[in-house]
């Protein structure tokens, strides 16, 4: 499924709360083997805690996120929760955390193919449970350039800066559906 670049064309977001204990085993394992990159730390937790984490709260979604066949990744979706991101209101929007490229995968454009991937995965979730959200919200570290520029190219506008990061600065950034 790549190209003669090292870009994938596709990814797949895989519900780990939709599989049976089997399969979700299976792909919590993967979540397992996910590494961070050199400061990634500074952004994003540990991707099995994350995922476990969003297995044991109902208004969160984790989803595996994979590409020609493998584990690329991990990112949750959260309902009601928007306010993290510096949003104004908790219920407008699905809030996007705990997005993560394994460092082996990052470069090849996988970023924002996912966080696109999120936007649509969350359309069908407001429409399935008609729940009224208008789109993701997600904040990211002022000093996460990488971050930043994946979210612009999938389609996400920065709407200011938000303070209450743990790590600095962090912009605001919402892709409506």
């Amino acid at each position: 499924m790549s190209n003669n670049s090292g870009t994938y064309r596709s990814v797949w977001l895989i519900s780990l709360q939709d599989l049976d204990d089997d399969a979700r085993a299976i792909h919590l394992e993967a979540v397992a083997g996910l590494e961070l990159g050199p400061g990634q730390d500074r952004f994003v937790g540990d991707p099995l805690r994350m995922a476990l984490a969003g297995l044991a709260e109902e208004s969160r979604r984790p989803y595996l996120i994979e590409s020609a066949g493998r584990a690329v990744g991990v990112l949750t979706l959260q309902a009601g929760a928007a306010r993290l991101a510096g949003w104004p209101d908790d219920h407008s929007a699905w809030l996007l955390r705990g997005f993560l490229i394994d460092r082996r995968e990052q470069g090849r454009g996988l970023g924002p193919l996912a966080a696109a991937a999120a936007v649509s995965a969350a359309q069908k979730l407001t429409a399935r449970h008609r729940t009224g959200e208008a789109g993701v919200v997600l904040s990211v570290n002022e000093a996460n350039a990488a971050g930043l520029s994946a979210y612009r190219r999938a389609g996400f506008v920065d709407r200011g800066q938000y303070i209450g990061g743990q790590a600095g600065p962090q912009r605001i950034m919402f892709r409506s559906f």
